[in-house]
């Protein structure tokens, strides 16, 4: 792995508005903060793991930097290029040579199919848009696709809805790689598939980064596949960064009050060991109208006076890691 960035993002925000419909005209009543200054960076060939609770921003942060949602500010850089200028400047050939080098496995496997195609349809889709694999040569690539993600060349004349969910996701899989990305987005890859299921599809994503060099940006709320695949984890809350750090690192001495919570939560297959679980009161603040200061410091039980009153910076405390609390 390689401490050259590949995707940079800084200042990233993204607000959704909220509106009422009048008698006229529609007028907008509230911003939602989905996403509010998050700064990271993801190195080559790195996996770099998305965590926090469901709403906390983790998937409008990946449709951001694919610009499948226009960012409200800030600034999405991949292998040096600035990824917003490329989509606004609206020249065709410069956006598709950049979808190609960044490619999304959806959280639904059974909503990203078209079901209406067979599986050789939509893997050769890709062929056609970007036009970089010669017409002779297609289904050869297409049934090398399909060995590489672990199914059989009969599989291409199949629909999705004869496919099981480990299945479909496989497709999913081959479907992103068909165009040779350098970056791949998993949003919950393997969060509606059974556990051992999980495990094939976890096994494959390394795999597939081991023979080409493919840079992950793996999002989810499983703490216990982020730890098994991840080499780094970012922790998100409430549309902000808290804590960034090696995995490692990260698991073993947690230090943001979100993360140890987040950490307690793991479950533990043996029933004989007593866990300290950590419950965190009340409920995560709207992102229409989130806290001033620090946003957990409603449900913090390590509240300070200054947490209401000042939001805490991502300051490093080690070169391994990077913690959003005050002292």
């Amino acid at each position: 792995m390689s401490k050259e960035p590949v995707l940079e993002v800084e200042n990233l925000v993204k607000h959704f508005s909220v509106t009422t419909r009048g008698i006229l005209l529609k007028k907008q009543v509230g911003v939602v903060h989905a996403v509010d200054g998050l700064n990271f960076s993801v190195n080559k060939g790195e996996t770099f793991g998305l965590v926090g609770e469901s709403g906390c921003g983790k998937t409008t942060t990946a449709r951001v930097i694919l610009y499948l949602e226009p960012p409200t500010a800030g600034e999405v850089y991949f292998e040096g290029e600035d990824v917003t200028k490329t989509f606004k400047s609206k020249n065709k050939k410069e956006i598709l040579k950049l979808r190609r080098k960044m490619q999304y496995v959806f959280q639904n496997p059974y909503a990203s199919l078209d079901p209406r195609m067979t599986v050789a349809d939509i893997i050769m889709e890709p062929f056609i848009i970007h036009e970089h694999v010669p017409k002779k040569k297609r289904h050869d690539r297409l049934y090398e696709l399909l060995e590489l993600v672990g199914l059989e060349d009969y599989h291409a004349e199949r629909y999705p809805h004869e496919f099981s969910g480990g299945q479909r996701q496989r497709v999913c899989i081959a479907r992103s790689l068909a165009v040779e990305p350098r970056l791949l987005i998993a949003d919950e890859p393997v969060a509606s598939l059974d556990v051992s299921i999980r495990a094939q599809i976890l096994n494959l994503l390394k795999e597939l980064q081991q023979n080409f060099k493919i840079t992950y940006l793996y999002i989810s709320h499983d703490l216990s596949t982020v730890r098994h695949i991840c080499h780094r984890v970012a922790v998100m809350y409430l549309g902000k960064l808290v804590e960034i750090a090696d995995t490692d690192e990260l698991f073993d001495f947690p230090l943001h009050p979100y993360t140890r919570a987040l950490m307690s939560a793991i479950p533990i297959p043996d029933p004989r060991t007593k866990v300290s679980r950590i419950i965190l009161p009340g409920e995560v603040p709207s992102p229409i109208n989130p806290p001033s200061g620090c946003r957990f410091y409603p449900r913090c039980p390590q509240a300070k006076p200054i947490c209401k009153e000042k939001e805490p910076e991502l300051l490093d405390v080690n070169p391994k890691h990077m913690v959003a609390c005050h002292p």
